[in-house]
């Protein structure tokens, strides 16, 4: 039985291709792409294709991909029913919550509004800290809406902070650590064990050697 693996568009992707390439994988394919979206591996019985981040959680949970590789930050805001067996340790950055600097939001009395596009995330972080919030679901450009007063302040995801800085916001609190995550569909889990963890060891052992 051939294995599919679902990769995540974009800021992963090169990453994730590395690691498989050290594996020994035949991905040729995937390194010379143009506008395909799925590839066949040229030395196993293993197919690839390239969805968005939260979708690669849905092809995997449905067993359309038997495996897949998605951002910590997006199994924490959307439900799965996936197995996450493996931290791959690339698409490392953390959540924070972050505002301009005149707003102590974790000493602000009344109403708080957070923008964010993880809004799960900053209602259970903010919920354990006792705060009541309102969250305001942004898409792009997260920075933005504390400068124009859309909101007191942010949670998002931060890489080096660059952008958080040039636009004059401050961080206030560092949620959690985030990295890339290799999650395997229930029921394939058990039907094909062998050539999971075949496709598993492979890519383990590239990752212990880093």
């Amino acid at each position: 039985m051939g294995i599919s693996i679902a990769l995540t568009k974009g800021r992963l992707e090169k990453d994730t291709t590395k690691i498989l390439q050290k594996a020994g994988f035949g991905i040729d394919e995937l390194k010379d792409k143009g506008r395909k979206l799925i590839f066949k591996d040229t030395k196993y019985d293993v197919s690839y294709f390239l969805v968005k981040a939260s979708d690669s959680i849905t092809y995997v949970d449905h067993g359309v991909a038997d495996i897949g590789v998605v951002g910590l930050d997006t199994l924490n805001e959307k439900e799965h029913s996936s197995y996450e067996l493996m931290n791959l340790g690339i698409g490392k950055c953390k959540f924070i919550v972050a505002a301009m600097p005149d707003k102590d939001l974790f000493s602000m009395k009344g109403h708080i509004k957070i923008g964010t596009k993880y809004p799960k995330v900053a209602k259970d972080y903010f919920k354990a800290n006792n705060i009541d919030i309102e969250v305001i679901k942004i898409e792009g450009s997260v920075e933005l809406a504390p400068i124009l007063g859309l909101c007191d302040g942010i949670v998002d995801i931060m890489e080096t902070g660059t952008t958080l800085k040039e636009n004059g916001l401050v961080v206030l609190r560092e949620i959690k650590d985030i990295s890339a995550r290799l999650i395997v569909n229930k029921a394939s889990f058990k039907l094909k064990q062998e050539e999971i963890s075949f496709v598993l060891e492979k890519i383990r052992d590239v990752i212990s050697n880093k």
